[in-house]
């Protein structure tokens, strides 16, 4: 990933917090020799620089056959919006561009067909987004009917090598275009722009912490 040394973000609690928001990721590896990308809703745990994540394929997803050894990327998508020049001081000097958050995580997958382990994958998804949803489903208690259907999946374990994060937020610009297009992008309103502005206005708070 080209990533500008002031876009660059570190602090691996940018990390959680990408997690937190949306967990659904993409992960990419190679089937018979050519880029094969998978997506899928998984399951985040770090505990200080160790980063452990799970989820599952399908079984017919061709991509667990081959993963075995391979040095795989996950694509941790954040929040992103177009950022206009008219929001900025100097409209006339500037051009469009995107804000965005993104990491790339690489290391290497271990699948499993272990039963014991796809209930506890399936039950700690169920567990995390049906109660997000205020839904009382679990599994298996609300189905165990569908316990057969384990055999149909194959779960994966991914311990993260590496840890690559892009926070482009307009850190290359003076204050007074960024505070312009927060507010620009403030008054969108909608759930992205919002929380670009969000991410924007923390590091402008981190650069200049004596101001406002």
């Amino acid at each position: 990933m080209y990533s500008p040394r002031h876009f660059v973000e570190s602090d691996l609690t940018a990390l959680d917090a990408l997690f937190e928001r949306d967990a659904f990721i993409t992960l990419v590896s190679n089937v018979q020799g050519v880029p094969f990308a998978s997506h899928l809703p998984v399951l985040y745990r770090r505990d200080c620089d160790r980063i452990v994540i799970q989820g599952h394929w399908a079984r017919a997803n061709p991509q667990w056959q081959e993963i075995a050894g391979q040095q795989v990327l996950m694509i941790v998508h954040g929040p992103h919006a177009h950022v206009s020049p008219s929001w900025y001081a100097d409209p006339g000097e500037q051009v469009p561009t995107w804000n965005y958050a993104v990491a790339h995580l690489r290391g290497q997958v271990e699948a499993t067909e272990d039963a014991a382990v796809l209930q506890a994958i399936v039950s700690a998804l169920a567990d995390r987004y049906e109660a997000a949803v205020g839904s009382n489903w679990r599994f298996p208690q609300s189905a165990p009917g569908q316990l057969p259907a384990l055999r149909a999946i194959v779960g994966f374990r991914f311990e993260v090598q590496r840890v690559d994060m892009k926070f482009k937020l307009n850190q290359n610009h003076p204050a007074a275009n960024v505070r312009g297009a927060i507010r620009g992008l403030m008054e969108r309103g909608d759930e992205n722009a919002v929380a670009i502005a969000e991410l924007m206005q923390q590091r402008l708070d981190r650069k200049n912490p004596s101001e406002d």
